[in-house]
């Protein structure tokens, strides 16, 4: 049990870091103001990720495309602003991770932010 209590608690702790990096980004390029949104973006994106990121040979450009996509479809904007606000969310989970890992030592991730 206490085996699915951290990996529930790395899960939703890795979620919101996610979800802030999106949360900044949209708010920096949206100039939209809603974490929860940005959470439940990161989470669809993660789980769009997940279904397309395993198929063979284009699968990663694939999966890329289709977070993209998840973010146009949950931002105003276009195509444009949704690529842009997933490079400055990719960023921001960067520097946040940065912080966490790099100083206070926690070695957690970034659910829904690719390569975070």
């Amino acid at each position: 049990m206490t085996g699915f209590v951290g990996s529930a608690v790395a899960f939703v702790v890795a979620l919101l870091i996610g979800g802030l990096a999106i949360y900044v980004s949209a708010r920096v390029i949206a100039d939209t103001d809603d974490y929860g949104h940005a959470v439940v973006t990161a989470l669809l994106g993660a789980v769009a990720w997940a279904l397309t990121a395993w198929l063979p040979l284009f699968g990663p450009i694939l999966a890329l495309i289709v977070w993209v996509a998840v973010i146009n479809w949950r931002y105003p904007g276009g195509w444009g602003q949704a690529a842009l606000i997933g490079i400055v969310a990719w960023v921001a989970a960067l520097v946040i991770l940065f912080v966490l890992n790099g100083f206070l030592g926690l070695g957690i991730g970034a659910f829904g932010v690719p390569g975070a």
